[in-house]
């Protein structure tokens, strides 16, 4: 069903926890690489950003083999926390058809989960087309990819 498949990280704050724990689950049976980077406990008072922290970095840690996903409530906070990384690219996923252009189009590396607007149906759909969709290597996305990491972030 996947293609060739790395390594998946992933990472939710208390929002996500559930979603996250079932995705896991959902995974492993079908024998993908998949590495918890927590909450391994639910915890009403933890915050995103360590999660997308965790996972980000891991990513880095081998970007061309590692994809990474995060939930949290709206999706927004960690999509926003881990595009702070140089060389990650987070995308919100809410629908096949936009996750399969975001991968193929943005080439995003994370993908993040709304776990307060999306079930678990849904997130499967999601996390198959995030993981089954490969980057265009059109010229065209390329340069665009090119053109965000020279981008300075640092203006005073």
């Amino acid at each position: 069903m996947y293609t060739k498949i790395m390594r998946i990280f992933i990472g939710a704050d208390h929002r996500g926890f559930k979603l996250k724990d079932q995705l896991i689950d959902y995974l492993h049976e079908r024998d993908v690489r998949i590495e918890d980077l927590g909450n391994y406990q639910y915890d009403a008072s933890d915050d995103y950003p360590d999660y997308a922290m965790k996972v980000a970095s891991a990513v880095l840690q081998d970007i061309e083999n590692s994809l990474g996903i995060l939930i949290c409530g709206s999706g927004n906070g960690v999509t926003i926390a881990a595009n702070r990384f140089k060389k990650i690219r987070c995308g919100l996923g809410f629908e096949k058809d936009q996750v399969r252009h975001i991968k193929e189009k943005d080439h995003i590396n994370i993908l993040a989960l709304p776990a307060d607007y999306i079930d678990f149906e849904k997130a499967k759909i999601l996390v198959d087309t995030f993981i089954e969709t490969q980057n265009l290597k059109e010229d065209k996305y390329i340069n665009r990819i090119n053109k965000i990491e020279e981008l300075d972030l640092h203006h005073d």
